[in-house]
């Protein structure tokens, strides 16, 4: 009997010690978190009290992200269990203005209190703005770095914005606030992607326009066919391609067309061929025609005597015999038009002195009996003339000798 009675008595006390110390753990919890929300602002207004390890929060906070805080807080403490947080968030207009005023209040006075590293910094930038405005204005200097205007503007911008960079970040040294660096470059960079997929074809143009700055596909009045559209250059920009049309017109070709296609020069090789089709009847004398025609376009004016000019048979049609014609022009002495106009209209008057048909699409019917076999006639072959032309093959081995070339003659063939 005595042994049970002293084994209920121990944990009699047992029990009462462990309800002593219970209740001590979360008064010395509910202190420790009551003087940590004395040091946030905005938790005047809150409640706590720590039941077994739970923290019950009561009151009210001026927003939403007051009651997320002040839940956050309460979880990080040692040993809270969990938190019950019936905070209210305040919805009347005095308790939402007076924390923002409060704000705006102390950045017056924070900004009161820099006000003089303000204007020194501004100073500082607009010091480095005269700088850059009177670097930028040495014409001299840009013209000994690049005989193009194009890259002459484009170095000027770029000296101009570095100048102003360097300003800016001695401003923001001033103000402590180089931090802010990073998060404008960072911006600066993701702004920068989304303007160039904004503004692609914008910033394909300009590229384009610096390659075809370097390239110099063509020059000044030269007369050139861009994707079928034929005209003299004008000038080039950063945009686009300005041509005069042969019936006088402006036509702008953007810069990025203009790199991705086929551009023929006239002008580069002053020397130009032209070339036309002069039908003539089949029982006409080839050889004598052609010799008629040949001596027509030696002695036509504008028409280059070296390379000469020559005429070949083109088609055997069923009422026809198409003689191609061609001649050369030098585009510095003669227009190419008035010369092949001049020269079709000498043919054809030749042609009709000697009275030779240019016969028509006709259809004869026939109906006599078939004639007797006709006697051949002796058919005479000209040997001479016939040699291929080498006047391309020896401008296009000075072409090749003038600027280098990654095709070789040794190499294979596909």
């Amino acid at each position: 009997m005595p042994r049970s009675l002293w084994i209920c008595l121990f944990l009699l006390l047992t029990v009462a010690g462990w309800a002593q110390t219970e209740p001590s753990r979360d008064e010395q919890l509910t202190s420790q978190l009551r003087q940590a929300f004395r040091q946030v602002d905005g938790m005047s207004k809150v409640t706590l009290e720590v039941r077994g390890g739970v923290v019950v929060l009561r009151g009210s906070v001026p927003s939403l992200e007051a009651k997320l805080r002040a839940g956050e807080l309460a979880e990080r403490a040692d040993g809270v269990l969990t938190v019950d947080n019936g905070i209210s968030i305040e919805t009347g207009v005095e308790n939402r203005l007076t924390p923002a005023w409060t704000k705006l209040r102390q950045r017056a006075e924070l900004l009161l209190t820099e006000l003089p590293l303000v204007v020194i910094a501004a100073v500082v930038v607009g010091f480095f703005w005269l700088i850059a405005r009177a670097v930028t204005g040495w014409d001299g200097l840009y013209a000994r770095l690049s005989h193009n205007l194009f890259f002459q503007d484009l170095i000027r911008q770029v000296v101009y914005f570095a100048v102003l960079l360097v300003g800016v970040l001695v401003a923001l040294e001033i103000l402590d606030a180089t931090a802010l660096v990073g998060a404008v470059l960072g911006t600066a960079g993701v702004a920068g992607i989304a303007l160039g997929f904004a503004f692609r074809d914008l910033a394909e143009n300009s590229l384009a326009s610096v390659l075809l700055s370097l390239r110099q596909p063509f020059a000044p009045n030269d007369h050139v066919t861009i994707d079928e559209h034929e005209g003299r250059v004008v000038r080039l920009n950063s945009r686009a391609t300005i041509l005069l049309t042969l019936d006088g017109n402006h036509l702008r070709i953007p810069n990025a067309t203009v790199f991705k296609a086929s551009i023929l020069n006239y002008t580069r090789n002053p020397e130009r061929r032209f070339g036309f089709v002069v039908g003539v009847s089949p029982d006409a004398d080839l050889l004598e025609v052609q010799q008629l025609i040949l001596q027509c376009m030696e002695e036509a004016p504008g028409v280059m005597s070296e390379p000469g000019p020559s005429v070949l048979v083109d088609v055997l049609g069923d009422w026809t015999v198409n003689l191609k014609v061609l001649g050369w022009v030098d585009q510095r002495e003669a227009d190419f038009l008035k010369v092949r106009g001049e020269a079709i209209r000498l043919v054809k008057e030749t042609l009709d002195q000697h009275e030779i048909a240019m016969p028509e699409q006709t259809f004869n019917i026939r109906t006599e009996q078939t004639p007797a076999k006709p006697k051949p006639r002796t058919v005479r072959i000209e040997t001479e003339g016939l040699e291929p032309e080498r006047h391309l093959e020896a401008r296009i081995a000075e072409e090749r000798q003038q600027e280098g070339d990654l095709l070789e003659n040794d190499a294979p063939l596909e």
